[in-house]
């Protein structure tokens, strides 16, 4: 496949992707949009324009929209076909390429634009299903004999968090504060964080409602999937530890989580499928599932000093995730629990199995007792103030390149 369209052969944004966003245009309206290479098409006029007229299933421009979650509803058999069509009217020999008009209309560089939160979430679920975060998290904590609790490998572990405090890529995050204990004190003090941390992850979303009771298989999992982002989600560990018995995450994780503006859909990532970890022991019937069901995801971390170079800190992949997204919502709805469109469900902290692909500062300075050197002599714990995290992933396999762009957010000090 080619377009007419110019890009540059490692963007993230060619002919495979068709990824998915929300933009303002123009600082003047605002519509659901797609890329490709460094240019933004304006869906809600190109709908406006017939593009979309012989697709079954869309009666109205849903494309005028501060969201997606009204397009993500209409399912899989309408969202396919929208990016099977988008991919042909961009193809190298596509009437579009001499339609001055649309392309005037319809077109504009990213730089013309302002991306927004692609979804409005209702409801937003993390999980903790790479063994190697998991086990180094146990080891630090409790020691390396008891590193993984009982439970963690038959079931995917996860927690309920905040979607009121998920923002889009570029929103800065202020350093929380709350009640911390250090270990050389009786009581607990109050103040900043003084150790903030990312973590690595990525989240799919739902593109539909089901009713209490109601469950989502292995099988059926995918079809409720609409697609994935880049997903930060930032860590307040000082905070978080004092807390977290017995009932687990609450202030250290609830002020704020970053995600990618483009959601990517699983049919873009179709050729990065690959094998599963071996899941042992075996996991009950209700988890067991077929096929390939994890993706090869290269993932890159970037700690910017303010006026500083970025550093890279860490390189993962999204295929070292134990549990993956069909287990992962099955588990979440086998008790009946209702899912909204819009939902998401972050995959936990994504690390490999050497401190190189560590996907956070909690694992990648082991607690804070091996600080990162960075570029120009600075060493780094965890973030400090005014630095800004960077985290870009994409798939590249034979010549096909599907990426998410990069989710950013700056730290400024406490209030």
């Amino acid at each position: 496949m080619k377009s007419f369209v110019n890009y540059d052969s490692t963007s993230d944004f060619s002919i495979h992707n068709i990824p998915f966003g929300v933009a303002v245009f123009n600082q003047e309206y605002i519509a659901c949009c797609t890329r490709i290479g460094d240019q933004v098409i304006d869906l809600a006029t190109l709908y406006d324009y017939g593009f979309f007229d012989e697709i079954e299933g869309i009666d109205e421009n849903v494309f005028e929209a501060y969201t997606l979650n009204e397009f993500i509803e209409l399912g899989k058999p309408v969202t396919t076909a929208v990016r099977l069509k988008i991919q042909a009217i961009l193809g190298e020999d596509s009437k579009l390429a001499e339609d001055h008009k649309t392309l005037e209309e319809c077109f504009f560089s990213i730089d013309q634009v302002k991306m927004m939160m692609p979804v409005h979430v209702p409801n937003y679920t993390d999980f903790y299903s790479s063994i190697e975060h998991a086990t180094n998290v146990g080891k630090m904590f409790r020691g390396e004999e008891n590193a993984l609790l009982p439970n963690w490998k038959h079931i995917p572990v996860g927690y309920h968090g905040r979607a009121s405090s998920i923002v889009v890529s570029g929103t800065d995050i202020i350093r929380p504060k709350g009640q911390m204990k250090p270990a050389d004190l009786d009581a607990p003090i109050f103040g900043p964080c003084k150790q903030l941390d990312f973590e690595l992850e990525m989240a799919f979303i739902v593109n539909q409602h089901t009713e209490m009771g109601e469950s989502i298989s292995t099988s059926q999992a995918e079809d409720a999937i609409f697609g994935m982002v880049l997903f930060n989600d930032w860590s307040a560990r000082d905070i978080q530890s004092w807390e977290y018995v017995p009932l687990g995450p609450f202030l250290g994780k609830n002020f704020g989580s970053s995600v990618s503006p483009w959601v990517v859909t699983l049919e873009a990532l179709e050729p990065f499928r690959t094998t599963s970890p071996t899941q042992e022991p075996k996991v009950l019937d209700y988890l067991q599932f077929e096929g390939n069901k994890n993706f090869d995801i290269h993932l890159e971390v970037y700690l910017q000093p303010e006026n500083g170079d970025q550093n890279l800190i860490s390189e993962s992949n999204y295929k070292f995730m134990y549990w993956n997204m069909a287990q992962q919502l099955a588990h979440h709805t086998i008790n009946g629990c209702n899912v909204e469109v819009g939902d998401m469900y972050a995959s936990g902290t994504i690390s490999g199995s050497n401190r190189k692909s560590f996907g956070s500062m909690l694992e990648l300075s082991w607690r804070g007792t091996n600080p990162l050197t960075l570029k120009k002599g600075e060493e780094r714990k965890f973030i400090e103030d005014n630095d800004t995290i960077i985290m870009k992933g994409f798939g590249e396999k034979e010549g096909i390149r599907v990426g998410f762009g990069e989710v950013s957010g700056k730290i400024l000090p406490a209030n």
